[in-house]
């Protein structure tokens, strides 16, 4: 039963991320069409690349798990900062961006409930 708890946190960052890219790739695709191999490429893999690290967090112990839910929180941040970026440019609307900045706040908080549960922090 311990262990079931200990993968709670684990289990919920892989579903909430899941439900993001789900959300927001989606949305990438209406963006400007001029744009889509510059900020729409940086937006999509800032998200691919923080699932990927969140990938690697779980298959790691130790310090190496550590490094790549370092990895993870840099790569949300960056997510962040280009949700801030499109909102301004309003290709989402307030509703769309509320809706991410939430989801994103969200999953923000699990890395380190994460290390917490997992005796590594």
């Amino acid at each position: 039963m311990n262990s079931d708890h200990a993968q709670a946190p684990t289990m919920a960052i892989f579903t909430r991320t899941a439900e993001l890219v789900k959300w927001l790739l989606p949305q990438c695709e209406k963006f400007p069409k001029a744009q889509r191999f510059v900020i729409t490429a940086r937006l999509q893999n800032a998200l691919l690349d923080f699932q990927e690290s969140l990938f690697l967090a779980n298959a790691y112990r130790g310090g190496m798990r550590r490094t790549e839910l370092q990895k993870a929180d840099a790569q949300l941040n960056l997510v962040r900062y280009y949700l801030r970026l499109v909102h301004e440019w309003r290709w989402l609307n307030p509703g769309q961006y509320r809706h991410g900045s939430t989801m994103v706040n969200e999953i923000g908080k699990l890395p380190g409930g994460w290390l917490k549960q997992s005796g590594e922090k």
